[in-house]
């Protein structure tokens, strides 16, 4: 084995860049090596000049000079591989090399200096001396390993930019020296010829030492971290509870707005069908004036007429003393009105009401800019519901799908294919008398049996003037005239006649709402026996009856009889839409 064969490799002598050996090799100031024209093609052209390898960056281009010991070096490597040029051969001999393996002197002094922890110490002339394979026989003796490789159990490998790696401690990559030094003042650690060379009026200590400082500091940096967590877990909480307040606050004045402007749309539409009202009954009264004047006028029209006739007979007449006599008779006026200063009536009588909604509005601005400046206080709203129940974002969670159960459907009413959709009709159909169907009360009960958990659904009521909805108990009796109260199994909102609502309890249970709701929301809590309803577009909670539920239930949709064709829209199962 030839000494470059077991210590130096290829790889230590090619250029990264041409990847080849080394011709003319230049080191970069970070300590990489490349071919001085491989390096200078590099970096033409380039604004900022950056090493290949490390990739640091150099504010000025370098000015690179060969490295002459690595030139000698790798023209030695050549020669010992048996394929150097005759550069490597004619410094070889000049030298007194022998070109069988061994390593001349000044190359091995130069090899230690590059190469410190490489080779074992010491290595006399005598053990230089030994012929054909070296450094085997250097291993192989008994002398101790330098105490620098001791806690490293392997090899070493070491290229012309430093050690590649090391198991016990870092390598400097300028210097392949070992990195035990820690400099406070500019916070990196070094080598010791980093801190001979850059670091000499800094403030530096053992790594060891600066560990064993820094060590005693990590409990005070892990309180303050842990403080750190607690405090942000409060804010945190904060934020969240502010969210909730803010959901509250939202719902507050969501309420007292829709109350605030029905109450205004309402004294509008009221003001609006007065003065209807009012200009009808002016129209209608100056018709029946005109009317009234128009006869009276034309009696006079026809009486002037018929006098008008009688004196062109009269000048036609040749009979003097009858036309004498007659001419006086004639020709005085017939009594009539002076028409002068009569017309219709024009005012219309609407400005009584106009006056009335101009304070209504008055009051209704000041109201508002009082809204506008303190909220809408938490009397505004009903008491409790809104606030306690759950709201709706939290119900729309629990959506159930929700389809209509064809067989118990009354036979007037009509069940779309997709099971989503019924309407009365106006006749009974052809249908199969079986059990679970209704035979006198028009509705229908959902297919989904709720028999434990949370549920929730919407329907679409807008356009009905009459509706029922809620839930039922599955062994309700269907058949004949029933009792529909919670008592009997049945417990559900109702809407009669556009504007009344109620929960049919005995005696029923009115709900005043001020805004008339074009979506209902179902919610069912079995275990705690509730059902609540919701206006879904305003986002209000309507109405919660509590009752225990002692078995199971299912929904129940009523969209009550046609009433000759105003109350033909059906009531439809809608998709409950959570991403609001």
């Amino acid at each position: 084995m030839s000494l470059y064969g077991s210590f130096l490799s290829d790889e230590q002598f090619l250029c990264s860049i041409c990847l080849d050996v080394f011709n003319s090799p230049s080191s970069t100031p970070c300590g990489h090596s490349f071919c001085m024209a491989c390096i200078s093609r590099y970096w033409d052209g380039c604004k900022v000049c950056q090493c290949p390898l490390c990739k640091k960056t150099f504010p000025k281009r370098p000015d690179l000079q060969i490295n002459r010991t690595l030139r000698e070096i790798t023209e030695q490597f050549r020669y010992m591989k048996g394929g150097g040029g005759g550069g490597g051969v004619g410094t070889e001999k000049k030298r007194g090399g022998r070109g069988d393996g061994n390593v001349p002197d000044y190359l091995f002094d130069e090899l230690k200096k590059k190469f410190p922890r490489a080779l074992p110490e010491p290595l006399t002339c005598e053990t230089r001396s030994l012929v054909n394979d070296p450094i085997p026989q250097l291993l192989a003796s008994s002398a101790p390993p330098p105490p620098q490789l001791c806690p490293s159990s392997s090899r070493r490998r070491f290229t012309m930019s430093g050690a590649v790696s090391s198991q016990s401690i870092a390598i400097c990559g300028i210097h392949s020296r070992g990195i035990m030094v820690y400099c406070r003042t500019d916070r990196v650690c070094i080598c010791p010829e980093c801190e001979a060379e850059q670091h000499q009026d800094h403030d530096t200590v053992s790594v060891e030492d600066e560990w064993r400082e820094t060590r005693s500091q990590l409990s005070v940096s892990s309180q303050e971290i842990q403080e750190m967590i607690r405090e942000r877990i409060r804010k945190i909480e904060e934020i969240r509870m502010s969210v909730s307040e803010l959901e509250l606050a939202v719902e507050r004045e969501t309420a007292g707005s829709v109350c605030l402007f029905s109450a205004l749309a309402s004294a509008i539409e009221r003001s609006q069908a007065e003065l209807m009202e009012v200009m009808e009954m002016s129209r209608r009264s100056a018709e029946h004036q005109a009317d009234a004047m128009v006869r009276q006028l034309e009696l006079e029209v026809q009486e002037l007429r018929r006098r008008a006739s009688a004196l062109a007979e009269l000048a036609q007449s040749n009979d003097p003393s009858h036309c004498v006599k007659t001419f006086h008779v004639l020709s005085s006026p017939p009594p009539t009105k002076n028409w002068s200063g009569v017309s219709v009536t024009t005012d219309l009588g609407s400005g009584t009401i106009y006056r009335s909604l101009a304070a209504l509005l008055e009051k209704f601005q000041e109201e508002l800019r009082n809204f506008a400046e303190k909220g809408f206080p938490a009397s505004v709203l009903e008491p409790s519901p809104v606030r306690t129940q759950p709201r709706m974002r939290r119900v729309q969670e629990y959506a159930l799908d929700v389809t209509l159960d064809g067989n118990s459907a009354h036979p007037r009413l009509i069940v779309t294919d997709d099971m989503k959709s019924v309407r009365c009709g106006e006749r009974h159909q052809l249908l199969p008398d079986n059990p679970e169907r209704f035979d006198r009360v028009v509705c229908v009960l959902g297919s989904e049996v709720i028999s434990s958990g949370r549920h929730y659904w919407e329907v679409e009521v807008g356009g009905k003037t009459d509706w029922d909805m809620g839930v039922a108990r599955k062994s309700i009796s269907r058949k004949g005239k029933i009792d529909v109260t919670p008592e009997n199994g049945y417990w559900f909102l109702s809407l009669r006649n556009k504007n009344k609502y109620a929960f049919r309890t005995e005696p029923s249970t009115d709900v005043c709402l001020t805004l008339r709701p074009q979506k209902i929301g179902v919610f069912v809590d079995f275990e705690k026996g509730q059902v609540s309803f919701y206006n879904v577009d305003a986002k209000i909670h309507i109405y919660t009856f509590s009752d225990p539920f002692t078995e199971c239930i299912l929904p129940f949709f009523s969209p009550c009889t046609n009433k000759s064709g105003k109350n033909e829209a059906p009531l439809v199962i809608t998709p409950v839409n959570t991403t609001e």
